[in-house]
Parts: C-alpha cells; sequence; structure tokens
C-alpha cells in the first residue's frame, strides 16, 4: 500500500532522514520505533505532504503520492498528527465533521460518525461539548476519531500514547487493536515501544535519519539491542 525509497528531508543544514525506505501492506500495522529526535515524526510529515523531501520517492498503491496534504487525503490516507491538533474552539462533533470535509456521501458519513460514537463512547457524552476542554485523553480520542472521519484506508498515527496516564496509554492501544479490526492499514510511530512492538505486525528501528533494524515486531522485540535501548524495564518485568 505505502512504498517510501531513499527519502531525504532537511531542515536548514540538518539532514533529518538520510535515505529511508520502508514498506506498508494492505491489513498491517507497522510501527517505527526510535528516540527523541531519530526523525519518526519527519518521516510521517513527509508522507503526509507536510514536508517536501530534498531526494526519494513515496508511493501509495503503486502511484507517486501527491505534493498537497489535501489530495493525500483524498487518495485515502489520514493522519493522527503528534500533539494532536484538534480545533480547540469548536465542538467534539464539528471536530469530527471536519475529518469528513472532502466528502459528499452523507449517508455515509453519518454511518462513519456513529460508529467513531461506538468506538469511543466518551465522545458521543460529550458531542456538544467545546473541544479544547477535554482531557488529554479525550483530545486523543478525537484525533483519532477525527482521522477515521475522512475514510482513509492507511492511516498515519504520530505518538498516539505521549503525555498520557498508564490506564489511558492502555486504552489507546485497544483503540488502535479496534480500529485495526474496522479493515484500516495503520503506520504507527510511538515512543513507547513496548507497546508498540506488541500490537504491530512488523517494525522499523529510526536511528538518526536512518532505518538500522526491520523485521517482525515480535523478533524486533526480542533483540537485545533495541531492549536495551528502546523497552527498557517494562520488557525485563515482562519476560
Amino acid at each position: 500500500m505505502l512504498q517510501v525509497e531513499n527519502l531525504h528531508v532537511s531542515y536548514g543544514g540538518i539532514r533529518a532522514l538520510k535515505g529511508v525506505s520502508l514498506t506498508v501492506s494492505e491489513g498491517e500495522i507497522v510501527t517505527i520505533i526510535g528516540a527523541n529526535g531519530a526523525g519518526k515524526s519527519t518521516l510521517l510529515n513527509a508522507v503526509s505532504g507536510f514536508l517536501k523531501p530534498a531526494a526519494g520517492s513515496i508511493l501509495f498503491r503503486g502511484k507517486q503520492l501527491s505534493k498537497r496534504p489535501d489530495l493525500i487525503v483524498r487518495d485515502g490516507m489520514c493522519h493522527v498528527p503528534e500533539g494532536r491538533l484538534i480545533f480547540a474552539n469548536l465542538s467534539v462533533e464539528d471536530n469530527l465533521n471536519m475529518g469528513a470535509y472532502l466528502r459528499n456521501d452523507r449517508k455515509a458519513i453519518a454511518a462513519d460518525l456513529e460508529r467513531v460514537y461506538a468506538l469511543f463512547p466518551r465522545l458521543a457524552e460529550r458531542s456538544k461539548q467545546i473541544a479544547g476542554t477535554l482531557s488529554g485523553g479525550e483530545q486523543q480520542m478525537l484525533a483519532m476519531g477525527r482521522a477515521l472521519m475522512t475514510n482513509g484506508e492507511l492511516v498515519l498515527m504520530d505518538e498516539p500514547s505521549l503525555g498520557l496516564a498508564p490506564l489511558l496509554v492502555k486504552t489507546v492501544f485497544e483503540i488502535i487493536g479496534e480500529i485495526h479490526k474496522l479493515g484500516k492499514t495503520i503506520l504507527l510511530v510511538e515512543q513507547n515501544a513496548f507497546k508498540a512492538l506488541a500490537v504491530a505486525d512488523r517494525a522499523y528501528v529510526l536511528e538518526q535519519g536512518r532505518i538500522v533494524r526491520e523485521g517482525k515486531a515480535s523478533d524486533i522485540a526480542k533483540d537485545p539491542a533495541v531492549r536495551d535501548s528502546y523497552l527498557g524495564a517494562e520488557s525485563k518485568a515482562g519476560g
């Protein structure tokens, strides 16, 4: 579904991505793990059209990806950004409807809204509430629901558990599993490597702008270097 080849991205004189290549097949959950500053968010922003690569190619379903974010959404890709970036002054329901701004299939939009409310009952309870007054966990649910309203086939998720309490982190990863069951393909960037590898099919390890390891998520989780660098005490406690 997604093919990234030899991608280079620079900020001024800083080379953030240095020849990154990866693939995501339909129906997979693929995760990218790495330390802060490794280039994970840069990669997703380049795929979404928010950053212009210096070199390389990005193919979506075998075709060169558009350079405009709105056309990328129309083609079937959506992005849950780091920091949520909800519309704080709009209601919960207005935020969700903004996710469907490129669509005109009203019956399908209404059905998708009901599906989002079924997946996130808390959003249904707060549908008329101003989004900026939601808790951090509720705002993350809203960002994920808004992405689902695009009806995209490939969902990019950037640090969905960032800043959340442990109980909410568990809930977010359960929801990622439910979104996958809806038939969505997911490319997940996540600093909580333990949780990310547990939910993913395959994984890439990004260090200083380069892919240094790739493979089945279960194999990556067993890699001693990965365990020492990214999984820490949580992996040791879990065996």
